[in-house]
């Protein structure tokens, strides 16, 4: 195997790294440094071969249990620091993805600009962010490492010192030494609310000044002023499924909690706009719109009377804050000195804003018209609304079955609903969409389930009344496998007055199928057909103009393995396109990824040109899940470059012509269907058919460690039980990454590739097929953050050694046959020898990661032993964070 070329190291890193050295050496002390730094040689040094490993003294030993905590932290803060500074270069950027390229491209194939803002007229890009637990940092520790970005900005445009007057290199020093002295864990578990919270500072201080921004740009760039098509949504508030604490409450909450936020933000925006705007009727004129704007606003001040853009913008706000009042009970943060009516919709102060635009242009060649503050706000209430993000409710479709079953049953249509089968199910279900009465009684009392999931939908009904149908749109359904999963759904928004039935029934929110197993996804074809055949579900589809259906990445995953996943969304995802077709219904796929590549996870530029052509047209919603929201939308330019990128990716996926020719795509997609049959088979023959692996898993594996953590409100199992299956993908996953196994992102296709009959076809599909170079490229990611070595001691672990090295036996001769089958598909001599920055990334952290998981074993050994120092809990937390923020996807 070719050799890897030396580490040229990342300036930031190492001046980020020393000024650590110096932060652990004056707040730890010397000898801690010194620790340290010998631990930290040590490993690169056994990383680069300078010695072999044996002959070298790792150093842990001489650490004690307080050593212990000490060390971890600087480590993981080591790796926080180094993920700040190759985001700062740019690692992760992908050449071309931005809007500027894709028109470049388009125009090179033949694609004008019309047809771009044709599709951009329907377009929805929509990245959803979700409040799944994989991010381990506290909101605090992401918040000082924000202000380290901010300061090295400073630096970068060559300033000594802050705004403030502080010394640049003494302000990151200091920045430095609290986050060496901030509690790295939580002690307390998160609540529903604080996850709201977390979210709304992201669409707060990212994506509400991002995306106008961006705008600005891509209709420099398009030469026209596209609408409003990338939009952010949420289910946090919103998701049930798992999670008994979502409740009504919560998404009232939600809703609420993000009007104040946006409606806020607005507020200061006009606050400043109305300073900037300081325009004299005594050197310009005013339009009537702008002056009976200035006259309604009853600003009455000598100093503003010649000045109507000024008191225009008094009246805007006094009706802006009186909308902040009425939506959510608070007077803003700094309220208006004059009482105004509230508007009653975000459009209407979109018209008293482009009043004052359309004022502004009237004179000097439209100069004071064109972008500037007052366009970034226009454009950020044309996103935005009053509802900031679109948030989403989401249940188990079991669930459903057991309320719509008591509802029945109460109201005496139907004793026993779980017995009937599928065909009677649905045409009950029909029968009852005919009727506006309602199942539901006020003179009845309901179970706690029941009455729960009533008083969510009338909360969305509430919502959609006082702030608008966009606030709700979607009610996903979690393991949907018929349509009466489907007409449940709409039997409880009937319940809410959310579905009206009629000659043409109507639904002010989609139910929305999610297909998860791989058996879920090969039946959803046809699943959609039965759906879209009934008379009622059809015209609803076709007046809301689409209909949404999610696929899932991290249950198909667990369920059947990589690549027998990412097939079996790709042949789903295409089979569903004729359906929609026959239908005349446009297809919307909501793709439910998560970081790790064995969630879906890798890059999602790449991800969505790899999409099959006509399943995106324009359309397509993506969840941002645990540390992926905080990598991805952590500060401004981060954010910016990947909004931008699902933005041209979606462009290029929707009007690029076929990478391949359609016989190519034929001969390939047979090939896939042996290897995925084969993958297929060896992973299911692993994990469920194996005597004691749930048992090796759960010993070899800090799983049941990573359940103490403080990372989320939702349980990180469905049953209480301890069966794979029970268990939710995200510590499934989480849990190999730790142990550096990385399982679920690779086993089962060693086997398929390297036996497959016609390597040249192999090679020819992975280099010239989108799908599979994309599959591979994030399979390869997960191949070098991996390491049989350090996996074998976490097999130790495991009580029964002949189970032990048997099993693990099988998986690391799977890993090498994923090596060496990914090498001989791709032409490759190493790993990742064709993507050389990340291939520097993963290296570069590799030395740091490998004490972490060493003493994680130790520490697993000492506290399953049954030794009780709280400093062994709290190292193996301590770890956990650590190595998650040293590999970044892993969850």
């Amino acid at each position: 195997m070719a050799s890897a070329p030396s580490i040229t190291q990342n300036p930031d890193i190492r001046y980020l790294g020393k000024l650590l050295g110096d932060v652990i050496r004056a707040y730890g002390g010397e000898t801690l440094f010194r620790r340290t730094e010998y631990i930290r040689a040590s490993s690169v040094d056994r990383h680069r071969g300078v010695a072999s490993a044996d002959a070298i003294d790792s150093g842990l030993g001489a650490l004690s249990l307080d050593e212990t905590l000490q060390f971890v932290r600087g480590f993981m803060l080591f790796s926080m620091l180094a993920n700040l500074a190759e985001d700062r270069q740019g690692v992760a950027t992908e050449p071309g993805a931005d809007v500027a390229h894709a028109l470049e491209r388009l125009k090179a194939e033949g694609i004008e600009s019309g047809k771009v803002l044709d599709l951009l007229g329907h377009a929805l890009v929509a990245p959803v962010l979700t409040a799944h637990p994989t991010e381990v940092r506290r909101k605090s520790m992401i918040d000082h490492r924000n202000r380290i970005a901010e300061l090295m900005k400073l630096k970068d445009a060559g300033a000594r010192e802050t705004p403030e007057g502080d010394l640049i290199d003494e302000a990151i020093y200091r920045q430095i030494a609290l986050l060496w002295q901030t509690r790295t864990l939580r002690r307390e578990r998160l609540y529903v609310a604080d996850e709201v919270e977390t979210a709304l500072a992201y669409l707060r201080d990212t994506f509400l000044p991002v995306l106008p921004a961006l705008y600005a740009r891509w209709e420099r760039a398009l030469g026209h002023r596209p609408k409003s098509f990338l939009r952010p949504g949420s289910w946090i508030g919103g998701d049930r499924d798992g999670n008994p604490f979502v409740t009504a409450d919560s998404l009232s909450l939600a809703i609420t909690r993000s009007a104040e936020t946006v409606i806020a933000w607005y507020l200061d925006a006009l606050h400043m706009l109305g300073a900037e705007l300081s325009i004299s009727t005594e050197l310009a004129d005013a339009t009537p719109e702008v002056t009976a704007l200035a006259d309604a606003s009853r600003d009455t001040a000598p100093s503003r009377q010649d000045e109507p853009y000024r008191r225009a913008i008094t009246g805007i706000y006094a009706r802006l804050s009186a909308t902040h009042v009425a939506l959510t009970g608070k007077q803003p943060p700094r309220p208006a000195a004059l009482a105004a009516q509230p508007y009653d919709g975000p459009d209407a102060l979109c018209a008293d804003l482009k009043a004052l635009a359309h004022g502004l242009a009237a004179g000097g060649h439209g100069a004071l018209s064109s972008g500037g503050a007052l366009g970034r706000l226009i454009r950020a209430v044309g996103t935005f609304g009053f509802h900031l993000a679109t948030l989403d409710m989401r249940q188990n479709s079991a669930v459903h079955e057991r309320v719509v079953a008591e509802l029945l049953r109460v109201a005496g249509v139907e004793a026993d609903y779980a017995a009937l089968g599928e065909e009677a199910r649905v045409a009950l279900l029909r029968r009852e969409l005919t009727t506006p009465r309602p199942l539901s009684s006020p003179h009845f009392a309901y179970s706690e389930e029941t009455a729960g999931e009533l008083a969510i939908v009338r909360a969305a009904a509430e919502a959609h009344r006082r702030f608008g149908r966009d606030c709700i749109q979607n009610y996903i359904v979690s393991m949907t496998q018929d349509v009466s999963d489907l007409l449940e759904v709409h039997i409880l928004l009937k319940e809410a007055g959310l579905y009206r039935p009629g000659d043409t029934p109507q639904a002010d929110i989609m139910a929305v199928p999610l297909f998860e197993t791989i058996g879920d996804l090969e039946n959803a074809p046809g699943v959609m057909a039965r759906w879209f055949s009934d008379p009622g579900v059809a015209a609803i589809a076709r007046a809301r103009g689409h209909q949404e259906v999610m696929i899932g990445y991290s249950d198909s995953n667990k369920d059947g393995g990589y690549l027998t996943s990412t097939w079996s969304l790709d042949r789903a995802s295409r089979a569903l396109a004729p359906v929609f077709a026959e239908a005349g219904v446009a297809m919307q796929l909501f793709h439910g990824r998560g970081g790790a590549v064995g969630r879906g996870g890798g890059s999602s530029f790449a991800a969505i040109l790899a999409q099959p052509r006509g399943t995106v047209h324009g359309r397509i919603r993506i969840t941002e899940q645990g540390e992926v929201i905080a990598a991805k939308y952590g500060t401004r330019e981060s954010a910016a470059a990947n909004l931008e990128a699902m933005a041209s990716a979606t462009l290029l996926a929707s009007l690029a012509p076929e990478a391949i020719a359609e016989k190519d795509r034929q001969r390939f997609g047979a090939a896939m269907d042996t290897l995925s049959a084969d993958a297929f088979r060896a992973y299911r023959g692993l994990v469920y058919e194996t005597d004691g692996f749930r048992a090796f898993f759960r010993q070899m594996t800090p799983i049941a460690e990573i359940a103490t953590l403080k990372i989320g409100s939702r349980p990180s199992s469905r049953k209480k039980t301890d069966a794979i299956e029970d268990l939710r993908a995200i510590p499934w996953v989480f849990s190999w990454a730790q142990a550096r196994v990385m399982l679920p992102g690779w086993y089962g296709v060693g086997q398929a590739l390297t036996g497959f009959n016609d390597q040249g076809l192999l090679r020819e599909m992975a280099q010239s097929w989108p799908f599979l170079t994309a599959t591979l490229a994030n399979m390869e990611m997960v191949l070098a953050k991996s390491d049989m070595a350090i996996a074998a001691q976490y097999a130790g672990l495991v009580a029964d050694r002949d189970a032990a090295d048997a099993i693990f036996g099988r998986i690391r001769e799977g890993w090498q046959r994923a090596h060496d089958g990914l090498l001989a598909a791709t032409g490759e001599a190493r790993l990742l020898e064709k993507n050389p920055a990340l291939d520097q990334s993963i290296r570069l952290r590799l030395p740091y990661i490998e004490p972490l998981n060493l003493l994680q074993i130790e520490l697993l050994k000492r506290h399953r032993a049954g030794e009780g120092d709280p400093r062994i809990a709290e190292g193996i937390q301590l770890s956990i964070n650590a190595i998650a923020t040293a590999l970044r996807n892993s969850g």
